[in-house]
């Protein structure tokens, strides 16, 4: 019993250690109860939580979305407030704990974010034209931006908010980030084994 003591103990501090990973990236807010969306820093991240830093002022159990620079999206709610420091419980998947603990294993190890490591599927520079159609009805011309297995970056003068549903081509997907010049959209219910696949399904000329 005595022998297995520091490996329990180790195993303990290793678990203390990864539940809180200092990253201190930049990261953005999304409020869908107001539409509202805020720059912030994330602090902190476990694959359950994070702790970010901003000057707008959340409520307990806020629900928000937060994309942390290179790790992703995540969906969670306030859980504690300090000041402009607050703690964030994800309502995350088993897979996207998963995924997120493999994230932060590659940032300690790193020290950095490799966002091409980090990222499921790789991006693939696009060039052509392809439209999506919003939940009312309107049909909305795009650039392609770029494009991968999981989603199509396109640029847009028309940004829905985060989390609306839209039909590009013959594929559905989800408003999941805005760019600088356009939108970013996650792919729903898809399991396409190439690009050129996809190139055809969203209507991309």
């Amino acid at each position: 019993m005595r022998d297995i003591e520091p490996v329990i103990a180790k195993a303990r501090a290793e678990r203390r250690k990864f539940r809180r990973v200092r990253i201190g990236l930049p990261g953005k807010l999304f409020l869908p109860d107001t539409g509202q969306e805020e720059s912030c820093t994330v602090i902190d991240m476990s694959p359950g939580g994070a702790q970010i830093r901003c000057n707008v002022p959340l409520s307990g159990g806020a629900k928000l979305v937060l994309y942390a620079d290179g790790f992703g999206r995540y969906e969670g709610e306030v859980v504690r407030a300090e000041g402009n420091d607050y703690g964030l419980r994800f309502t995350s998947t088993a897979a996207k704990r998963e995924r997120t603990a493999e994230q932060l294993i590659l940032f300690l190890n790193k020290g950095v974010v490799d966002t091409k490591a980090l990222r499921r599927f790789e991006r693939t520079p696009t060039k052509g034209v392809t439209r999506f159609t919003r939940s009312d009805g309107q049909i909305v011309p795009c650039e392609v931006i770029d494009l991968s297995l999981g989603g199509i970056a396109v640029k847009t003068e028309e940004r829905p908010p985060v989390g609306e549903f839209v039909l590009i081509g013959q594929l559905a997907a989800r408003v999941a980030r805005h760019l600088d010049n356009g939108v970013a959209f996650e792919f729903v219910g898809i399991k396409a084994t190439s690009t050129d696949i996809l190139h055809n399904q969203l209507s991309i000329k």
